[in-house]
C-alpha cells in the first residue's frame, strides 16, 4: 500500500470477482453490490474464481489505488461465499497472514476470556 495511507478496516468480498474489472468496476461493485463506501478509510480485497489472484482497492487522498498479487502454484484461503454476509472483516495482521498463505478459517485462535475477579 501507499506509504502514509490510513487503513481503518479490511473487507474481503466473499464471492469471486471477474478479474477483468479494474478500478472503476471494483469501486462500483463496492458501492452498488456490497453497499459500502469506496472512499472510506478501508481496503477492499477481491479474489478470482481460481483463488490464485487477489486485488486490493483503496482510496488515498485524491484517487483510488489498486494492487494485485498472483500466486504461481498455490491458492489463497478464502471464506465461504455461501454466507448471508457479502463481506468478511479482517485486521491488517490477519490480511498479512492471508497473503502469506495461512488459512484463517481452519486455524482458530484461543478464545478471549474476560474475567472480573480472581477469586
Amino acid at each position: 500500500m501507499h506509504p502514509g495511507s490510513r487503513i481503518g478496516a479490511v473487507y474481503l468480498c466473499r464471492a469471486p470477482v471477474d478479474f477483468r474489472k479494474q478500478i472503476d468496476g471494483l469501486a462500483a461493485l463496492v458501492e452498488q453490490e456490497l453497499r459500502m463506501n469506496p472512499f472510506a478509510d478501508a481496503l477492499f480485497v477481491f479474489v478470482n474464481r481460481h483463488r490464485n489472484k487477489i486485488k486490493a482497492l483503496y482510496w488515498h487522498r485524491n484517487g483510488f489505488c489498486l494492487w494485485q498479487k498472483r500466486l504461481e502454484k498455490q491458492r489463497f484461503a478464502w471464506p465461504e461465499p455461501g454466507s448471508d454476509a457479502l463481506t468478511h472483516r479482517l485486521t491488517l495482521q490477519e490480511l498479512e497472514w492471508l497473503l502469506e498463505g495461512f488459512d484463517l478459517w481452519a486455524n482458530k485462535p484461543h478464545k478471549t476470556l474476560n474475567y472480573q475477579a480472581v477469586s
